[in-house]
């Protein structure tokens, strides 16, 4: 049975390369109620969304287990008026970055869903022993034009070019489009980001839509979550309006199914994704590597932890230092 990292109040075991747990590595709705800081030990009786079944951990990310229909379901379903929280879709190049990018490990703790956008990585956590379930952000976001947003009802988006919300706008007839470009380099432009939040308070809306590649699109829905009096439910799936505008042609649907959506990108724009898919994209196997590694040790401890033997053994011990505690202990007068 695949190990799942827990969050225990008792006792917290962090191993490099399964888990990473961060102040904000809690459900984002738990984080705007701002519960005390005292009710932290009462943390394995919440329903944090990250724990138990509804959670796995492979390589160095979490995802949601639910496929494409659930969490179209559940995020149709989420109330508009609720605060802000985010969805993000981790592919092989985010997973790659997230072994030397804290910033983005940070961010990616805050999630409200985490889907994989990468067939691939379903491939590679089959092969493993582990169910990835596959939503990729386009299809995410072309099934919420298709099936779920009303042509009436607000649209926010942050990224993407004036002739893609044109064309987007145009084909699902959009009567309520609330659009910001944000300037170059808004990575390292913290006036910038806050710019975007702002925008998205401003213009409440059902979906965000944050197309401004990653990380960029994490801090802007860090900053909305940061200001407190955002709504809405924030989608960070970069390109996918530039699919859906014709900006981008998209693989063949024989080619997503075959896992060669990355060669047929590569293809499309070489001077852009060649050191993506043919420098960065590799390294992934690496990162597997030691998660088996580390996953083949994990098995070994939980298996010596299991042992008879050594059940009675702790058991020995926690009796002498009990009685340790009571001879120390200063006799009344």
């Amino acid at each position: 049975m695949p190990l799942e990292c827990r969050l225990d109040a008792s006792a917290l075991i962090l191993r490099p390369g399964i888990c990473r747990i961060y102040p904000r590595d809690f459900a984002c709705d738990a984080k705007r109620d701002m519960k005390p800081m005292n009710q932290m030990a009462d943390i394995t009786q919440t329903k944090d969304r990250r724990s138990g079944s509804r959670h796995v951990w492979f390589l160095n990310s979490a995802f949601d287990k639910i496929g494409t229909d659930i969490a179209l379901r559940r995020i149709s379903e989420r109330d508009p008026k609720k605060s802000f929280a985010f969805v993000v879709t981790p592919n092989v190049d985010h997973l790659v970055r997230l072994e030397t990018d804290t910033v983005l490990a940070t961010l990616y703790a805050q999630a409200w869903m985490t889907v994989c956008d990468s067939r691939v990585l379903e491939l590679i956590g089959r092969f493993s022993g582990e169910r990835i379930d596959v939503t990729p952000g386009s299809d995410l976001t072309a099934r919420l034009f298709d099936h779920v947003i009303d042509p009436n009802e607000t649209v926010t988006v942050i990224g993407a070019s004036k002739s893609v919300i044109d064309a987007v706008t145009a084909r699902y007839g959009l009567t309520d489009v609330r659009w910001h470009e944000p300037p170059m380099g808004l990575r390292h432009n913290r006036e910038a980001l806050e710019d975007c939040a702002r925008f998205v308070a401003e213009n409440p809306a059902r979906f965000i839509f944050m197309c401004v590649g990653s990380p960029q699109q994490e801090l802007v829905a860090e900053a909305c979550l940061d200001r407190g009096d955002c709504v809405g439910l924030g989608l960070c799936v970069g390109a996918s309006l530039d699919f859906l505008g014709g900006k981008t042609e998209r693989a063949p649907g024989w080619m997503q199914r075959s896992r060669l959506e990355w060669l047929h990108r590569l293809a499309s724009e070489p001077r852009r994704m060649w050191r993506r898919y043919l420098v960065d994209g590799p390294k992934v196997f690496l990162l597997w590597l030691r998660w088996r590694k580390t996953q083949r040790e994990l098995l070994a401890l939980e298996k010596a932890l299991s042992d008879p033997a050594k059940a009675r053994e702790r058991a020995l011990h926690q009796r002498i230092r009990a009685l340790e505690g009571l001879l120390q202990a200063p006799k009344p007068e």
